[in-house]
């Protein structure tokens, strides 16, 4: 099994949900959170003042997958994420070694 977290732009979140729901996950967590890469934040105006932004707001979402899944999830977040432009975000896949359904008790992958 494997957890995949995606770090990507607020405005595209309902665009990737649907694209994921239509290659068959099943759930997902999301987060709002906020952060940095390489652009280190931004520059804005307000009311004629200049004031940085170090923290961008980001969705980031966490996957539980089985290992088959992998590269058809990465696609899928890859080209539905994507604008072309600085931020878009991070993909990471961890290895999950042990997953429990709390209500059923179900355990591996039957608890995705």
């Amino acid at each position: 099994m494997k957890l995949v977290v995606a770090i990507i732009k607020p405005f595209k979140l309902e665009e990737v949900r649907e694209a994921l729901t239509d290659i068959g996950v099943q759930g997902l967590t999301v987060s709002e959170v906020k952060g940095y890469g390489r652009q280190s934040g931004h520059t804005e105006v307000y009311r004629g003042a200049e004031y940085v932004v170090n923290f961008v707001p980001k969705v980031k979402l966490e996957i539980g997958i089985p290992d088959e899944d992998v590269s058809k999830v990465l696609e899928t977040l890859e080209s539905t994420a994507k604008t072309g432009k600085i931020g878009d975000g991070k993909i990471f896949v961890m290895d999950v070694e042990q997953a429990l359904r709390i209500r059923t008790g179900e355990t591996g992958e039957e608890a995705l």
